[in-house]
């Protein structure tokens, strides 16, 4: 049996409309926006949408209102939706990102990466097939 290890992943940002604008218009997508309420506090939320196709990837754009985001080795690949990183690469430095891997070609399984620096300073990866 063909298993999918589900994963979930959180961006923090620093501040939630510039990031939630960046994402939509990179990836040409809907975020939905949610408020979590935790005992120590609420959480300002802002969800990757689900696929049906891929159930349990998923992740969001969490708000962290302090200046405790700090640059991590910790690396988010996400796949690009149209299966071809050329569309959404070009709108990264319009939304303000800075793209610091150019389009470049891994492997036969793994395809086609380029790297990022998002609206709020994390590093993302793009994935695709072409």
């Amino acid at each position: 049996m063909k298993e999918n290890l589900n994963f979930l992943f959180e961006i923090p940002v620093k501040m939630m409309e510039r990031a939630v604008k960046f994402y939509e218009s990179v990836f040409n997508i809907k975020l939905s926006r949610k408020m979590l309420d935790f005992p120590t506090g609420s959480v300002d939320m802002a969800c990757f949408p689900d696929s049906l196709e891929q159930p349990g990837r998923n992740g969001a754009l969490i708000h962290q209102p302090k200046d405790i985001i700090t640059p991590s080795d910790v690396m988010v690949y996400l796949d690009s939706k149209l299966n071809c990183i050329d569309q959404e690469l070009a709108r990264v430095e319009k939304e303000g990102g800075v793209i610091i891997t150019p389009k470049t070609f891994v492997s036969k399984v793994i395809g086609y990466m380029a790297t990022f620096i998002d609206s709020e300073g994390n590093k993302v990866s793009l994935l695709s097939k072409k």
